[in-house]
């Protein structure tokens, strides 16, 4: 009889219990939501003209002059324009490509149709189409020389900023504006943040300086490994094997 009692009592004791702490993470639960503290953007100032500007279809040359290809303006990473000078959002290449005015003209279209200039500013991080490309018409024959000037392209090269978008504006806000752009880009592009952009070149050096392989590209190349100075050019060496042409191999390291 004593034993019945007392584990009534302890099966009481419990269930009390149970029911206090359940009490307890509903008082937690209940009430006032608690959000992040939204950023701060007074230090952020707004240009007179927010959106992007037009840019002109041919260049004002006295004498416009024709030009080789001249690959090497695709090939290989950007040596300027590849960091934020004044947005906190924007587009990088991620190949090499030339831009017609028929993309720059698109971007400029969607992106200004679609900001609140009152709140977001835009701005271009590429020049105007500068480099000839020279055509021939149809049915002309083999011979007779260069053809004459078609249109203009803006050659871009790897890891450079194509345009970008501040002001008083959060990622989310921007980022479907900026994908539907880079989607139609003709190279490889890629939406980023500041913080973004950091965390991927970081992330390459991290690479680079954690890598368990011996045998890298360039510890190859030094030591002449079967020979293969003979099927490299100075582009191979000067980069370390991590760009092709235009495209550039992530996975190289």
């Amino acid at each position: 009889m004593f034993a019945f009692l007392k584990n009534t009592f302890l099966g009481l004791t419990r269930s009390s219990r149970v029911t206090g702490s359940l009490q307890n993470q509903l008082k937690l639960v209940a009430g006032m939501k608690t959000y992040e503290e939204p950023p701060d953007y007074s230090g952020v100032v707004l240009p007179e003209r927010p959106k992007l500007k037009f840019i002109n279809k041919v260049p004002n040359f006295k004498k416009a002059k024709k030009e080789m290809k001249k690959l090497r303006d695709i090939r290989g990473p950007a040596q300027t324009a590849n960091t934020f000078a004044r947005g906190q959002y924007g587009i990088v290449a991620l190949g090499g490509g030339y831009l017609h005015w028929g993309h720059i003209e698109m971007m400029r279209l969607t992106i200004n149709r679609r900001i609140d200039p009152r709140t977001t500013f835009a701005r271009w991080r590429v020049n105007a189409p500068y480099k000839p490309i020279t055509r021939k018409g149809l049915g002309q024959r083999m011979g007779g020389g260069k053809g004459a000037i078609d249109h203009y392209v803006t050659p871009v090269r790897c890891g450079r900023m194509v345009l970008e978008l501040g002001g008083r504006c959060e990622f989310g806000e921007v980022e479907p504006i900026l994908t539907e752009v880079a989607k139609k880009l003709p190279f490889p592009a890629k939406v980023v943040s500041r913080e973004s952009l950091a965390a991927m070149y970081q992330e390459e050096r991290e690479r680079e300086l954690n890598n368990q392989n011996p045998w890298t590209f360039q510890r190859v190349v030094s030591t002449n490994m079967l020979g293969i100075r003979k099927v490299l050019s100075p582009f191979d060496l000067r980069h370390n094997g991590k760009y092709v042409g235009k495209f550039r191999l992530p996975g190289r390291v």
